[in-house]
C-alpha cells in the first residue's frame, strides 16, 4: 500500500493556484454514481474525471453519471480507458463488440480501422465521454511483452502508425479526444509498468525508426493528447522513466516531434511510479518534466488521494521546486482541451441506439484459419470447451469474460466447458472432455509453457481437437483446425465460432 503524507502547507480552494492544481488532476471514484466529494472538487476547479469498469453497469447509467457531473461543469473531461478488444471498459462484463488493435492490424485496411474507432467513438460520445486514454500506439517488437500484445497494432512500425493514424482520426471524427499511448513506446518491454519499472535498452536512433514513428503519425493525424510510459529508456534519461523526464516529455515530445496538445501521464499508482518515488512526489516531477495531467485512480480513488496530490503540488510551488508558471502552462492545455469536446461534436449524449455491426464485420476479417490433415466437417455437436487460462495483466484485469463458450454454446446447446491452468491442464482437459470432441482455447501460446504442453499432450491425444489462439499467434498452427482471431474480444469468439460450426 502506497503510503501519503499531507504536505504541511494548506491549501485555500479559493485561490487561482490551488484551482491549478486540482485542474491538472484526472482522479478516479468508486461506485455508478458521481460522489458528493467529487462533485464539491469539480465546483473547487478539478477539470477530469476518470471512469473504469467499476462505474458502468449500462450506457444508460453512464450517460446519467456524465449527465450529473456536466450539471456541476458542463465542460468537464470525462475520460476512460476503452481501447476495444481485451481491454474494455463499456462492456466490461460482456466483452467488447469491437477486435481490438491487432484484430485490425492483421487485416491491414485503415479504412476499416478509421470506421471501428468512428463508431467506438460515437458510442462514447453518446454516453457522454469525452476523451479516450487510446489507442495504444506501441510496437509489440518483444513477443515476451506482457502487458502490450494485442493491444498493438503488430509489430511492424510503418504498420502500427497507419492504424495509429487512422485510429486517431475516426476516434476524434465523433468529438473524442484520443490520447495516444505509451509514450515513448511501451512495445519492448518483458516487465509490466503496473508491478516495476521497464527498461528499454536501444539506441535513440533505434527508438526513433521503430518505437517514435507511430506517435509522429498520431500528431500528424491531431491526437489531442498523449499518455507517457512508466519506463526507463537510458539512452535517452538514465535517471527518471519517461513519465517523469523532462529529456522525454519535453525535449522529445514537445520539441522534437512538435506536439501541442495535452501530456496525461500513466496511472500514477502504478508500481513504477509509487514503489519508486510516491505517488506525490512522482506527480510533482511529472508536472516539472512537461505533463499536463495526472492520471490517478485505478487503485487509489478517493478524496484524500485528491487532496494530498492538489496539496503536494501546491506545496512544490511555494517550495520553488515547480514553477507557478509550468503548473498554469499544464491547467491551461487541460481548459484547452476540455474545450475543444465542448465545441467538436460530443455534444450527443443521448444515449442513441447502436449503430452498424463494423466491429463483427472487422473481427470475421481479422480471423486467420488453417486446416490441418486431420481437419473433419465443421462441428455439428456439442463440443467441451477447455480453456487454457493464463493470468490477466492488470490491463486488461480478470472481469471481461473471454474465449469461444458462451458463443459456442448459443450456437450448439449443451457445450459444456472448462478452465485450467498449470502444468497438468492438458490431462485435466481430456479426462473432463470424455468422448466429447475438443476445443482447445489459448492465449499467447508462446508466453506460457505450461499452456504449450498442456495443448501438446491434448493434441497428442486427441489430433481431431480444433485450436483457437486469442492472443499474439506466434506459435506454429495446429489441430485439426487452427484459428487465430488476434485478440479475446467477444466478437472475435463469435467469429471463431462460426468458423467451427460452419456458419
Amino acid at each position: 500500500m502506497t503510503t501519503l503524507t499531507r504536505p504541511t502547507t494548506a491549501s485555500n480552494p479559493n485561490d487561482g493556484l490551488t484551482r491549478d492544481a486540482l485542474t491538472v488532476l484526472q482522479p478516479g471514484f468508486v461506485g455508478t454514481s458521481a460522489p458528493d466529494w467529487l462533485l464539491r472538487r469539480i465546483g473547487e476547479g478539478l477539470a477530469s474525471v476518470g471512469l473504469f469498469g467499476r462505474n458502468i453497469a449500462s450506457p444508460e447509467q453512464l450517460a446519467a453519471l456524465t449527465a450529473q457531473l456536466r450539471a456541476e461543469r458542463d465542460d468537464v473531461l470525462v475520460a476512460i480507458d476503452e481501447e476495444g478488444g481485451d481491454v474494455t471498459r463499456l462492456e466490461v462484463r460482456s466483452g467488447s463488440s469491437f477486435p481490438g488493435n491487432h484484430a485490425l492490424g492483421a487485416v491491414d485496411d485503415t479504412a476499416l480501422t478509421r470506421d471501428v474507432a468512428a463508431e467506438l467513438g460515437r458510442r462514447l460520445a453518446a454516453c457522454g465521454v469525452n476523451l479516450n486514454w487510446a489507442p495504444s500506439a506501441d510496437v509489440n517488437s518483444n513477443p515476451d511483452n506482457p502487458v502490450i500484445g494485442v493491444r498493438s497494432f503488430g509489430a511492424d512500425p510503418l504498420l502500427v502508425a497507419r492504424h495509429t493514424a487512422a485510429y486517431v482520426e475516426g476516434l476524434q471524427s465523433a468529438g473524442v479526444a484520443a490520447c495516444t499511448k505509451h509514450f515513448p513506446g511501451h512495445g519492448d518491454t518483458a516487465v509490466d509498468s503496473h508491478h516495476d519499472v521497464p527498461r528499454i535498452g536501444v539506441d535513440p536512433e533505434v527508438l526513433r525508426a521503430r518505437d517514435l514513428a507511430p506517435f509522429r503519425a498520431a500528431i500528424a493525424a491531431g491526437s489531442r493528447a498523449v499518455m507517457s510510459a512508466h519506463i526507463l529508456v537510458p539512452s535517452l534519461d538514465a535517471e527518471y522513466p519517461a513519465t517523469l523526464s523532462r529529456r522525454i516529455l519535453t525535449g522529445i515530445l514537445r520539441e522534437e516531434l512538435n506536439f501541442d496538445g495535452l501530456i496525461v501521464t500513466d496511472g500514477m499508482e502504478m508500481q513504477a511510479i509509487s514503489a519508486t518515488y510516491g505517488i506525490e512526489r512522482g506527480s510533482v516531477l511529472a508536472i516539472a518534466a512537461g505533463a499536463d495531467a495526472i492520471c490517478v485512480g485505478g487503485g487509489l480513488a478517493d478524496d484524500e488521494t485528491v487532496l494530498r496530490l492538489r496539496d503536494a503540488l501546491v506545496a512544490a510551488v511555494r517550495s520553488g521546486e515547480l514553477s507557478e508558471e509550468r503548473l498554469a502552462d499544464a491547467a491551461a492545455r487541460v481548459r484547452a482541451l476540455a474545450h475543444w469536446t465542448s465545441v467538436s461534436g460530443a455534444a450527443d449524449r443521448s444515449g442513441g441506439a447502436p449503430g452498424t455491426e463494423i466491429g463483427l464485420v472487422a473481427a470475421r476479417r481479422a480471423l486467420t484459419v488453417t486446416r490441418g490433415e486431420s481437419y473433419a466437417a465443421p462441428l455439428t455437436e456439442a463440443p467441451f470447451v477447455a480453456a487454457f487460462t493464463p493470468m490477466a495483466n492488470i490491463a486488461v484485469g480478470d472481469e471481461t469474460p473471454w474465449g469461444v463458450a458462451a458463443e459456442l454454446e448459443r450456437l450448439l446447446p449443451g457445450t459444456q466447458t472448462g478452465s485450467f491452468t498449470g502444468a497438468d491442464a492438458g490431462a485435466l482437459a481430456l479426462a473432463e472432455a470424455g468422448e466429447r470432441r475438443i476445443v482447445a482455447v489459448v492465449r499467447d501460446a508462446h508466453r506460457h509453457a505450461w499452456m504449450a504442453e498442456s495443448l501438446n499432450t491434448l493434441l497428442s491425444a486427441r489430433p481431431d481437437t480444433i485450436v483457437v489462439e486469442m492472443g499474439v499467434p506466434q506459435s506454429p498452427p495446429t489441430g485439426s483446425l487452427h484459428i487465430a482471431t488476434h485478440g479475446a474480444a467477444r466478437v472475435c469468439g463469435l467469429a471463431a465460432a462460426e468458423v467451427i460450426t460452419g456458419g
